[in-house]
């Protein structure tokens, strides 16, 4: 039991209870500090990422509305089309014993062009609520990683020496650009 004891205390250095002090072994700190770093974040970031949501929830929903009236506008077209319909329809059955098939044809227009007036202010609102949505999630995207960024940055700042920190700026100089090309 001692020698299990003695071999587990041999892996590394334990200071004095008691003792404080700075900890310059890197390996050792930059969990810890990144731990930090990232708890920071999450408990200041949590306001801001619902702010910027609950926003993107309101303007998403203003353009859904506006949507659903731009819809609310084609269905009382459709409707007063479907009104004018009937009189073409009581007009060319009148026509159609006379022998005029002209009215036919303006009937299945009028049905095609307000079918076809629907269907885009239909699509138009599909596409405008898919538009939004992609535009927030990249937004949030863009401001989580620029503040994981800028703290990561700041806790390397204080905690690299001059040399070390040159040769990290050029590592992560190298990452980004094969990530970039990855996703580029």
């Amino acid at each position: 039991m001692k020698n299990g004891t003695d071999s587990f205390l041999s892996l590394g250095y334990w200071p004095f209870a008691g003792s404080f002090g700075f900890n310059t072994d890197i390996l050792a700190t930059n969990p810890i500090n990144l731990s930090v770093v990232l708890g920071v974040l999450i408990f200041f970031g949590k306001g801001v990422l619902s702010d910027l949501l609950d926003n993107r929830k309101q303007r998403i929903l203003k353009t859904i509305r506006n949507s659903e009236e731009l819809r609310g506008g084609a269905l009382e077209q459709l409707e007063k089309a479907q009104v004018r319909l009937r009189k073409v329809e009581k007009e060319a059955d009148r026509f159609r014993v006379n022998g005029y098939s002209e009215i036919e044809r303006e009937k299945l227009n009028l049905i095609n062009s307000t079918y076809k007036t629907l269907e885009q202010l239909e699509n138009y609102k599909n596409e405008t609520i898919h538009f939004e949505q992609e535009r927030a999630i990249n937004q949030v995207r863009q401001r989580v990683f620029q503040q994981a960024l800028q703290g990561a940055l700041g806790t390397l700042n204080s905690c690299l020496n001059n040399e070390l920190h040159l040769r990290t700026i050029s590592t992560n100089i190298g990452m980004f650009g094969t990530m970039k090309e990855i996703t580029g």
